[in-house]
């Protein structure tokens, strides 16, 4: 595995792997007002059936949103590109924001996201930013058990985030 600035070149094979997932659960917002003060709850629901998640940035809004980047690191394998991660730096927050975090859907569980995760850290840690944050849609279980897993926590959410209005979590942890 080799972990590596992306070139121009590499966005064809980065915007050619399967965004998408699938799950068997989702979280799901509960907004409620308790004494007149706001509560909010996500709780796991298990779904009847599998689901396929799609990729909330698709087509051109991805190629735009990755020439904003401060970041973007690629992985190879022998394949080619089976993943990459893009970041944003908000120093005034002292925050590492990452906004893509993409494992071939084969590649998945072997240890890719985590390395990517862990470079864009490094990254971070290099120019004295202290936290980093990452978004996950609420439909993507595999990603927020991955956050978790990363020792990441849950720091807020947006309720029309996405495009098509849906509910982006944040995950943060420290980088030092």
């Amino acid at each position: 595995m080799l972990v590596r600035p992306a070139e121009p070149e590499d966005l064809v094979p980065c915007r050619a792997l399967d965004h998408s997932g699938t799950t068997d659960r989702v979280w799901q917002m509960e907004n409620r007002l308790e004494s007149a003060m706001p509560a909010v709850s996500f709780r796991t629901v298990r779904l009847p059936r599998e689901i396929r998640v799609e990729y909330p940035r698709q087509g051109k809004a991805l190629l735009a949103g990755w020439k904003d980047r401060d970041g973007f690191l690629v992985l190879e394998t022998d394949d080619g590109v089976s993943g990459y991660v893009a970041w944003t730096a908000r120093p005034e927050n002292g925050l590492v924001w990452v906004g893509d975090l993409v494992v071939a859907p084969e590649k998945r569980r072997r240890g890719i996201g985590t390395t990517l995760l862990k470079a864009a850290a490094h990254w971070g840690q290099n120019r004295e930013l202290g936290r980093m944050m990452v978004e996950v849609h609420t439909k993507n279980y595999p990603a927020i058990a991955f956050c978790y897993a990363c020792g990441l926590t849950l720091s807020g959410y947006n309720e029309h985030y996405w495009p098509n209005d849906d509910i982006a979590l944040f995950f943060t942890g420290k980088l030092r």
